[in-house]
């Protein structure tokens, strides 16, 4: 797993839009502001359910949540599951609203 700030994120997605941000948060608060990306909370992780992102063990994938916290939390889980390129986004969600506010 490596660490990724949002910055570093931000560059990324806009020099390729098409990859893979993973967000760990509950469909409410992705609901109230989101980046983008698949919307699989960590308690679906937590339960083995990784139906959204199947075929994926080998792609880089950006994963984002809130603070930080989770996400960390998912990339270990995922990791453990043969996902090979994760990515924790350090500060979440509140670190991307403090740098790009809207």
């Amino acid at each position: 797993m490596n660490n990724i700030s949002v910055q570093e994120l931000h560059d990324l997605r806009n020099s390729n839009p098409s990859i893979h941000i993973l967000d760990v948060r509950e469909s409410e608060e992705h609901a109230e502001f989101n980046i983008g990306g698949i919307l699989l909370p960590l308690s679906k992780i937590s339960q083995f359910d990784y139906d959204l992102i199947e075929g994926m063990q080998e792609q880089d994938i950006y994963v984002i949540c809130r603070s930080g916290k989770r996400s960390l939390q998912a990339c270990l889980l995922l990791e453990q599951a043969g996902f090979s390129q994760v990515h924790n986004v350090v500060g979440g969600i509140l670190a991307w609203q403090d740098t790009y506010p809207q």
